[in-house]
């Protein structure tokens, strides 16, 4: 050991030595990508609007909506078996290229009810453009500095600067007639950006600059002031902020990829440390590392404890009330079943899979809808009971027995 400290020493002087001269040289980039992610403060993440929803709609609770409306909606309706029954605006903000058709129809139905759908996104699904008979074109931006110019109708806001805009989405064809113009954005000349559309008992507000959302307009000079502006739109009542697309996805469709240590890396202080910590770790395994040989005991083999090994854990279970742990695992092996003996993809648990299960399974569909239905409804929800997983166990113990 004496022998290896001046190596050891010299191996840690270069290491220290290159980190100094790595940390200098290098320079931290900026992460453009626009996420429009509410747990994101890069540049282009929503997590400052995010945040202010609730002194926006005060006093009305602000719910984020981690499903796709089809089920998420259809579970909080009149007839669905969610907690609450869904009133008010449903945000969505960029990304709205994940809605399927159930989806829509879905939200057009909470709207047809009296509620409100506001979208910002350059583009919408197509199914929306077929219903609401409107199209959008792109104008590219060939001004040097990227600059355009947000206004608002019936508001005091005008000439409202985005930068770093490379062109602007805007309204092609809409119904001038029952559709109302809200907003206009600028280049060269003005283009129609933000329109009120009725529809049944509610209304739906379509915008297409979703950039001016997130963080790095709204903690620029006045940009603030616009988009306050776009929500006053909104009536007062309860909003479903929608996370749904952010949680499986990037804006370019990759998934988004985190960890625990994911803010640690990003400083370069703390990546440094954490390497450098590594690095001595594993240089004392190896140098203080010494062959022993203990006494081999005799060891008798292990008896089959499997049941009782059983028993301890569930006893374990039931005594902590942990239920949430058990529903859980029960909906993992139960998916895992049906991945190894149906070969289906359980990742969207929506009509098509109910029916692919059917269709595989020879079960009836009525007792496969319930027991997808209620792992739906059971992941929708943070707070679980005994009755939960006890009717849980119910549906799956059905399906096994028909």
């Amino acid at each position: 050991m004496k022998k290896a400290l001046p190596i050891l020493i010299i191996i840690i002087v270069l290491i220290v030595t290159a980190a100094l001269a790595i940390g200098i040289k290098r320079t931290k980039t900026v992460d453009w990508e626009e996420s429009f992610d509410e747990k994101s403060n890069k540049p282009y993440g929503v997590s400052v609007f995010y945040k202010e929803l609730p002194n926006l709609f005060n006093d009305y609770k602000i719910r984020t909506v981690y499903h796709q409306p089809a089920s998420y909606l259809s579970a909080n309706s009149e007839d669905g078996y969610g907690e609450h029954i869904a009133e008010g605006s449903f945000i969505i903000i960029g990304n709205s290229d994940y809605l399927e058709d159930d989806s829509i129809d879905e939200l057009l139905n909470f709207v047809d009810a009296g509620n409100t759908l506001f979208i910002s996104d350059y583009y919408y699904p197509q199914k929306l453009h077929d219903t609401l008979n409107i199209d959008i074109d792109y104008v590219l931006n060939e001004k040097k500095d990227s600059i355009s110019y947000q206004s608002l109708k019936y508001i005091d806001i005008n000439d409202i600067m985005i930068d770093r805009n490379e062109g602007d989405n805007y309204f092609a064809r809409l119904d001038t007639i029952n559709y109302k113009v809200l907003g206009h954005s600028k280049i060269d000349y003005k283009h129609v950006n933000f329109i009120e559309v009725p529809f049944g008992n509610g209304k739906i507000f379509l915008h297409t600059e979703p950039k001016a959302f997130t963080n790095y307009n709204l903690l620029k000079e006045d940009r603030f002031k616009y988009v306050e502006g776009l929500v006053s739109y909104l009536p007062e009542n309860n909003v479903y902020f929608d996370s749904y697309t952010k949680i499986q996805r990037g804006y370019d469709g990759d998934v988004e990829k985190e960890s625990n240590l994911s803010w640690f890396l990003d400083q370069l202080s703390f990546k440094w440390a954490w390497y450098t910590a590594i690095i001595f770790g594993i240089l004392f395994m190896i140098f203080n590392a010494k062959r022993r040989q203990r006494i081999i005991k005799i060891v008798k083999p292990l008896q089959n404890t499997t049941v009782a090994f059983v028993k301890t854990v569930s006893n374990l279970y039931f005594e902590t009330q942990d239920h949430k742990n058990l529903i859980d695992k029960k909906i993992t092996y139960f998916l895992e079943k049906i991945r190894t003996d149906y070969n289906l993809d359980t990742s969207v648990l929506n009509e098509a899979f109910i029916n692919k299960l059917t269709s595989k399974s020879g079960k009836k569909k009525e007792d496969i809808k319930k027991v997808i239905d209620f792992i739906n409804w059971l992941r929708s929800k943070n707070e679980f009971f005994e009755e939960n997983l006890i009717k849980l166990n119910r549906h799956i113990e059905a399906f096994y027995s028909k």
